[in-house]
């Protein structure tokens, strides 16, 4: 008998981790639960704790933890909350972690879970864009196991896996092009809150959902690639991809394009990372080409989306700027999200921080927690004086 794989789900109540309780609640003959943790959102992550049967549950917002306390009270789950808490949680001995905390603040936690050397399914794509080659480091020092969970770098993962031997031309990350490709810059001035939260293809965050509609999200995803996998930054190029059918290409020397297809259903990649290097059943929607017609691609416009120019901009530079594009970035949407700025202002935002503040040598990953919160301060400092 196979024995089952332990795995903890940090940003459990996200759609990431969501889609993740899913795919384990569908094959609990293979997986149990050993961790699972929210920022704040106490009935969510009650509810995942018990549908799991997790053997604990972590709130990382400390003031919730007597919520916490009253919602799995007799359930014999343990509980905690805070910081620290998470980065325990991480250091609990399950064989795969699952990082789909949104932004910076699960870098702490994925760290953890990497020098204890477990398997990481890496949702969490802040963890590379702020400290690649610092975790990448790490991961191979204490042996840890790295799998992307991000649609597009599992394609290109899945593509090139038995393949890393050979000479690779180009990499192609597909993007949508959100809910304003075709909108010209006149009509983003007065995008809504709620506009742009719709994305046309999948169902996402609200951080991650605004991310898609100005593109960052491929700038991020560009920088995540280049930590990931062998080749330069110029051999990364982004094509919009609106049907969101194929989640990324690699061209080879002699012209050959492999390519992974799916729907867009984030249930697939966590599956994969999960099962890795088998595959398990997934209940996702089944590809039918008849009814799709035709796929189309598109050369990007990084005239009306220069967060795709910004990121580019960071990785050629290094250092502490792709610290300092992430960390204004979250600032910047937070304020768009809280109807503080317009729409455009968030890359006008990143932009004027990146400027203002540059990139210095990036040498410890004390250095990017520091770095992180001086961006934070510097950007709010900003949106208050335009304010």
């Amino acid at each position: 008998m196979t024995l089952k794989k332990s795995v903890s789900v940090f940003g459990v109540t996200g759609s990431i981790g969501a889609s993740t309780v899913d795919v384990l609640k569908s094959h609990t003959d293979k997986y149990v639960v050993e961790a699972v943790t929210a920022h704040r959102n106490v009935d969510a992550l009650a509810k995942a704790a018990i549908e799991l049967g997790a053997k604990c549950a972590v709130i990382g917002d400390s003031s919730r933890f007597a919520d916490l306390r009253d919602a799995l009270a007799g359930k014999g789950i343990e509980i905690a909350a805070g910081e620290d808490a998470l980065i325990e949680a991480a250091e609990r001995p399950s064989d795969i972690v699952i990082a789909a905390i949104v932004g910076a603040a699960g870098l702490k936690p994925t760290l953890a879970a990497i020098r204890r050397g477990a398997r990481i399914g890496l949702a969490n794509k802040e963890t590379l864009v702020c400290a690649g080659a610092l975790m990448t480091a790490e991961i191979s020092r204490h042996g840890a196991t790295l799998i992307p969970v991000d649609s597009e770098h599992s394609a290109i993962f899945q593509v090139l896996e038995d393949r890393e031997e050979m000479r690779i031309d180009r990499i192609l990350l597909t993007a949508s092009g959100g809910p304003f490709r075709e909108w010209s810059l006149k009509d983003m001035q007065s995008v809504t809150r709620v506009q742009a939260l719709a994305h046309p293809n999948w169902e996402m965050g609200a951080k991650i959902s605004i991310d898609s509609a100005t593109m960052m999200n491929k700038g991020l995803e560009l920088i995540e690639a280049w930590h990931l996998f062998p080749v330069a930054e110029e051999q990364i190029e982004i094509v919009v991809h609106p049907q969101s059918v194929v989640h990324s290409m690699v061209e080879y020397p002699d012209g050959s394009v492999l390519a992974q297809l799916g729907s867009p259903d984030m249930r697939t990649p966590i599956a994969y990372a999960l099962s890795w290097p088998d595959r398990i059943k997934v209940d996702a929607p089944r590809l039918d080409f008849a009814t799709i017609g035709r796929l189309n691609f598109e050369a990007p416009d990084t005239n009306r989306f220069p967060a795709l120019r910004l990121a580019r901009q960071a990785l050629q530079e290094g250092g502490t700027l792709p610290t300092v594009l992430n960390a204004a970035n979250e600032v910047a949407v937070e304020a768009f999200l809280n109807d503080r700025i317009g729409f455009l202002e968030i890359a006008a935002t990143v932009e004027k921080v990146m400027t203002r503040l540059g990139s210095e040598p990036l040498t410890s990953l004390e250095q990017v927690f520091e770095t992180d919160a001086m961006v934070r301060r510097e950007t709010s400092a900003c949106l208050v004086s335009v304010s």
